[in-house]
Order: C-alpha cells, then structure tokens, then sequence
C-alpha cells in the first residue's frame, strides 16, 4: 500500500523538461517594422520545476530560452520566466506577464499566479537586463539616458515575447488560438508592442500605461535628467521624438485594432498622464478602458478589483 501512494506522489510530482521549438511567423509581416520581424527558426527550452501553490491548484516553473537578439552582455541572452500551469490537462488560455519599471517582481507573481488560479496560464517573463539577465554588479538598466540602448533594449525584449508567445503555443495544456500579453507600467507599453508585431497574441491588457511618449513625457519633472543630458550634446525635443517612434506604442496601433484590448488606467497618474492613455486608447480604435480615481502608486489599492477583469479579459472566447 504505502510503495502504491509513493508511486502516485512520484508520477504526479512535476518534472525538468526540455525540447525544441520552432518559431513561424504569422502572416507574411509586411505590418511589421523590420526591427520587429523574426524569421523562421528553431529554439531550444528548459523548464524546471520551483514550487506548487494553492494546494496544487498551480505548479510554478523556471524556464530559460535563448533571445532572438545577442545583445553586448552575455547574462542577458537568455531569456528567464517563471510559469504558473494550472492543474489539469486544459487546454488553457495562456498570458505572458511583463514587469513594471523598479519591481521586485512580486506584482508579476500575483498576477500569474491569479490567471493561473482562473484557469489561465501565466508565464512571467524577465524584460532584458532585468532579475538574471542583468550582469553581477552592473547597472545596466533597459531604460536609461543612452537612447539607443533604452531602444534595443525595448526591441529585445519584444522579440523575446514573440519567442515566449511561440514557446506557450507548442506547449500540451495551452490554447494555442488564445494566447495575450499583459503589462504594467514600463510592461504595459512593452506588451502593447509586443501585441502590435506578432498576430500568435490574441489579447493586449495594457495596464498603467499609454502612447505619444515624447509628448507624456519630455517636460515631465522625472524625464528632466534624461532630456538635459541629451539637449546637453545637442539633441531636442523633435529628434527625440523621431529616435523613439520605432518604441513607441503610438505608432502602430493600428495593428491591434482588429483584436480584443484591455485598457486599465489612473485618473490622477503622475507618471503616465491620462493624456497618454487617451492618445493610445483613441490610436487603438477605442477599445474597452477602466478608470479607477486614483495615482500611479496608488493602483496598488484597487489592484485586485483591476485583476477581476484582466482575468475576465483573457478568460474570454
């Protein structure tokens, strides 16, 4: 009797994985800036097993890819996520989670963690130079004063979601037509990016975030460092603005108008001002948008009645 259980509990325990994926574009890409474009290729993946939460209603995973892009530092060539499978065979609706700008990455495993409670597989996904991928000692950020760093680094990490999108669409349990992305803050334009270059993602909830950058942004008391510096050398408010539309969100949001977005913003942001929301809500064909009275940082307050309809959004058909 007691070898029969023992046997059960080591053919339920979860197990390392790996394999092969083969990324294919979808569609032929002439909507897709050519930074943006990926060619067919394979990749190798492994996935280890970390925890299981809810009593077993969720198992977590660490899994490692390569990204599409070789970017200076060595660290921040492998791609690190964390994914959150719900129990049972599915198959389940599947979001990739991006991070905000100075997380500690706990916001990222509530989310997953409520998809996955939902039914809805999440897989949080390390942005470059951020957790691992940044190297011991460095600060190397993915934002930072050097434009075109920030700029591939943006770049980067939306191909890399492309890779992410492709790994959950071979993966046994996951609805390959019903994969989204979601962010916040600093995640949130990412995700809105990542939605525009790649048709595998069939959902976009933007949270916190907005469009028309250089507009939101350059006069804004925490852009002044950044803006100084650059005026320093001889730059202005229109050449940035032509440095950043490729990452700007703005700029191709008539990609996503054909597929279902969740908006959820601040009436009293001040890091991303409604203006910017409004732009990007009005450039994506005025797709559903949730207003809560309250600040940035404040959203942490209303957080969980936000989570209540990201995973209506996803859990969708």
């Amino acid at each position: 009797m007691i070898a029969a259980v023992f046997a059960l509990m080591v053919a339920a325990a979860p197990v390392e994985e790996s394999g092969t994926v083969r990324f294919v574009p979808v569609g032929d890409q002439h909507d897709v800036p050519e930074r943006y474009r990926l060619s067919e290729r394979t990749f190798d993946w492994r996935m280890k097993p970390l925890r299981t939460l809810l009593d077993g209603q969720v198992e977590v995973f660490a899994v490692t890819f390569p990204s599409p892009v070789e970017s200076p530092a060595p660290e921040n060539n492998t791609v690190h996520a964390e994914y959150y499978r719900p129990a049972g065979a599915g198959p389940f609706p599947a979001v990739i989670v991006l991070d905000i700008t100075g997380g500690d990455q706990k916001l990222s495993r509530i989310i997953a963690t409520a998809l996955a409670q939902n039914k809805i597989a999440g897989l949080f996904v390390q942005m470059a130079y951020y957790g691992p991928r940044r190297p011991p000692g460095s600060k190397l950020r993915l934002l930072s004063a050097d434009i075109p760093h920030s700029i591939a680094a943006v770049t980067q990490t939306v191909l890399d979601c492309r890779f992410a999108a492709a790994w959950l669409a071979a993966r046994p349990e996951v609805d390959a037509k019903r994969i989204g992305i979601l962010g916040t803050s600093l995640g949130s334009f990412i995700s809105c990016l990542a939605g525009e270059m790649d048709r595998r993602i069939s959902r976009v909830a933007i949270l916190l975030g907005g469009g028309g950058l250089v507009d939101a942004f350059y006069d804004h008391p925490l852009a002044k460092p950044y803006t100084r510096a650059f005026e320093a050398v001889g730059g202005s408010k229109e050449h940035v603005k032509r440095l950043l539309a490729p990452v700007d969100p703005i700029t191709k949001a008539e990609n996503l108008r054909d597929r279902p977005v969740l908006m959820i913003n601040a009436r009293l942001d001040e890091i991303v001002p409604p203006s910017a929301s409004i732009a990007l809500w009005e450039a994506l064909g005025k797709p559903k948008i949730v207003w809560y009275d309250t600040t940035h940082y404040g959203a942490a307050l209303i957080f969980p009645f936000a989570l209540k309809h990201v995973v209506e959004h996803f859990g969708a058909k």
